[in-house]
């Protein structure tokens, strides 16, 4: 009988054991599956984007073609061929607090996901006590023994397991996996735009030094005019008006450098932010459009690899990813929790006697809890985090299509980029010319002084704008770099180990 006895009890045990390896397999909720990646020929409507841009023969001027499924390199920059500027990228992802924050936000993100990951095993800890009592023996039945004193010590292991029977731990670790996930691709985006700023800033500098240049030349022109007309106007041949009106123009060009140059500090000084120094530290290279070459391959990247290169697309991903797991988490703690706990130690009335075996205790004890009733709460959490998921599809949704607008964006800006730079260099060459000619006509008297101004005017208004033309062309080519990801994942300087 003890025999038939002792082998049930073993089929019960294997049974529990079978049991709990089989519900410990599963884990309740849904599992997470990345979302497809859009069915789309591409970023703009098909036939409407050429080969390659327009071609000018100007600075800056050369055609930019467009090279499907082109790789990006880890370090774009380098395309613009520029030492200096890539020099100073590298500085600023090296010292920028913006990219250590996001470095240390995502080791602190892997660091909980290590932790979460502990709850997969037992908890283990060690208890140690000693106490001196005093009791009345009355208390024991024994009054004619009065006080009684004595000394009990106690030493112990205590073990507790929390079985992870629906997964709910299981899916803890998976959202805060997730959250991990998200806080890499926040660092590849910081990275990424780091280092995109630093192109647009350093272009900016150098558009604003063009664009002193050029007025500073206007200037020296329009003096050289106000001359003329002086000594015209002491010759009889023109009137006092003309010199009012030519000093008018004079000074309204010379008060347009002060602004420039005060931009001009400003952007030296947000490039020192973005090297990670102070204003007055920063001894960076002055960057003028010249020092810079535009690429002419640019890259188009296939719409199938396009999701998995946008940083920003792949942390709403992985948003969705951690709400997804969220519900099997509050799916899980409506379910029972079943705990096991056990101890094993010794009590004595010495502590060398603790380790003795007749001073031996133990307790082995199993703990199911099932929620009954806690007014909804776990229901409503439940449905919380299902809303929450369904916020993070659609977050994730509007940032695909916010992604494929902004490459679809740059790709017809550089288009027309290209083509108004064209235009304005035809432009301010026709400008000119115009100028050569009227100031030369008006010197030897054969044309109006009006015809002076409106032609001043017009090259004023040209030579401005071609410097941004161009300026605008070289930043909307690193736009194109930064919409497409800026090739993230060629590097790996900026992990956050």
């Amino acid at each position: 009988m003890s025999v038939e006895c002792s082998a049930a009890r073993r089929r019960t045990r294997l049974g529990w054991l079978a049991l709990a390896i089989l519900v410990g397999g599963c884990a309740v909720g849904p599992d997470f599956k990345p979302p497809p990646a859009p069915q789309t020929p591409g970023f703009v409507t098909p036939g409407s984007l050429p080969a390659a841009t327009a071609d000018t023969a100007a600075s800056g001027g050369g055609a930019q073609r467009f090279v499907a499924d082109l790789d990006i390199p880890g370090a774009w920059w380098t395309l613009f061929q520029s030492p200096p500027l890539s020099a100073l990228i590298e500085r600023g992802l090296a010292h920028s607090p913006t990219l250590a924050a996001a470095q240390a936000a995502l080791r602190q993100a892997k660091e909980l996901v290590a932790a979460q990951r502990g709850s997969f095993y037992p908890a283990l800890s060690g208890l140690a006590s000693a106490s001196r009592q005093s009791q009345s023996g009355a208390a024991l039945g024994e009054p004619q023994a009065g006080t009684l004193l004595y000394t009990l010590d106690s030493a112990s292991l205590n073990i507790s397991y929390t079985l992870d029977a629906f997964g709910g731990v299981r899916r803890q670790v998976e959202a805060l996996g997730a959250q991990a996930e998200y806080a890499q691709f926040s660092l590849e985006a910081a990275y990424v735009t780091l280092s995109a700023n630093i192109v647009t800033a350093a272009i900016t500098e150098g558009s604003l030094r063009a664009q002193i240049d050029a007025n500073e030349k206007i200037a020296a022109s329009e003096q050289r005019q106000l001359e003329i007309i002086r000594r015209r106007v002491a010759a009889g041949g023109a009137s006092r008006t003309d010199v009012l009106q030519q000093q008018s123009i004079l000074q309204a060009t010379l008060a347009a450098l002060p602004t420039l140059r005060a931009q001009l500090a400003q952007q030296r000084n947000l490039l020192a932010a973005y090297a990670g120094v102070l204003p007055a530290d920063y001894a960076g290279p002055e960057f003028t459009l010249d020092s810079l070459h535009l690429p002419a391959d640019l890259p188009v990247s296939l719409p199938s690899k396009f999701i998995e290169q946008r940083p920003d697309v792949r942390e709403y991903a992985a948003l969705l990813h951690q709400y997804t797991a969220q519900i099997g988490v509050a799916t899980a703690n409506m379910l029972p929790q079943i705990t096991l706990t056990g101890s094993y130690g010794g009590q004595a009335g010495s502590f060398n006697g603790v380790f003795s075996p007749d001073a031996a205790v133990w307790s082995l004890a199993g703990s199911l809890t099932q929620p009954l009733f806690k007014g909804g709460q776990l229901l409503h959490e439940r449905r919380a985090a299902i809303a929450a998921a369904a916020q993070a599809d659609a977050n994730y949704r509007s940032t695909v299509i916010t992604a494929f607008q902004n490459v679809s964006d740059t790709l017809h800006a550089l288009q027309g980029d290209a083509e108004a730079l064209a235009a304005q260099t035809l432009s301010e060459r026709a400008a000119a010319e115009s100028l050569a000619l009227v100031q030369a006509q008006y010197k030897s008297g054969a044309a109006s002084y009006l015809q002076v101004l409106t032609s001043q005017q017009s090259y004023q208004t040209a030579a401005v704008a071609l410097v941004k033309a161009r300026a605008q062309r070289y930043a909307d080519t690193a736009a194109l770099f930064q919409a497409l990801g800026g090739g993230w994942w060629n590097r790996s300087d900026v992990a956050g180990n």
